[in-house]
């Protein structure tokens, strides 16, 4: 994928108002679809991110993440709280979510450092497509530029070798740290 930031876009600090969102950027697929690249989330794609995270034949997310809890029967507003800055990936025809990926700052008190906690999901219609690399990449650069010396953190199941293979693609080193529950902690 092949991503454009916008020019002249000033980000204000983040993480952003509740429910504000702001182009930065332009994004092409190597199939040709168009995407936009927002940082923040406006109650439209919140909408469409509660019911991605109820939706029960996405094993994926299911099986993998705590999303259903998070944001299906929880509220975003008070995930929002813990100061996370959403970026998402959307494409463009349809105006549908296609990736989400977040930071916050959380202390990781098994390994006894601040870090600022990573997340990522592509919902099942845009998986397997190379969008999720650059669009990482790219989300983390950004956030890095408004958030100076951040240290990036990420916990995830051990069995999910998908998201731990992405991990290391964008930079996140071999898990440092495995958990009671069996997920790891990978950190960059």
């Amino acid at each position: 994928m092949i991503i454009n930031q916008k020019e002249n876009i000033v980000l204000p600090s983040l993480p952003l108002l509740m429910y504000t969102n702001i182009n930065i950027a332009d994004a092409t697929s190597k199939e040709g679809d168009n995407f936009s690249v927002f940082v923040g989330l406006d109650k439209e794609k919140v909408i469409q991110l509660k019911a991605l995270s109820l939706d029960e034949s996405d094993i994926e997310i299911q099986k993998n993440t705590s999303d259903r809890k998070r944001f299906g029967l929880g509220k975003y507003e008070d995930w929002y709280k813990k100061n996370r800055t959403p970026f998402v990936l959307v494409q463009k025809n349809t105006n549908k979510l296609a990736a989400i990926i977040w930071f916050g700052p959380k202390s990781l008190d098994e390994i006894k450092e601040d870090f600022h906690a990573s997340a990522w999901r592509a919902y099942p219609e845009f998986r397997g497509k190379g969008l999720m690399k650059e669009f990482g990449k790219f989300a983390m650069n950004i956030y890095a530029s408004k958030i100076p010396n951040v240290k990036f953190s990420a916990v995830i199941k051990k069995e999910n070798a998908g998201s731990i293979g992405f991990a290391q693609a964008i930079g996140f080193n071999d898990a440092q740290k495995t958990l009671p529950d069996g997920s790891v902690i990978m950190i960059r």
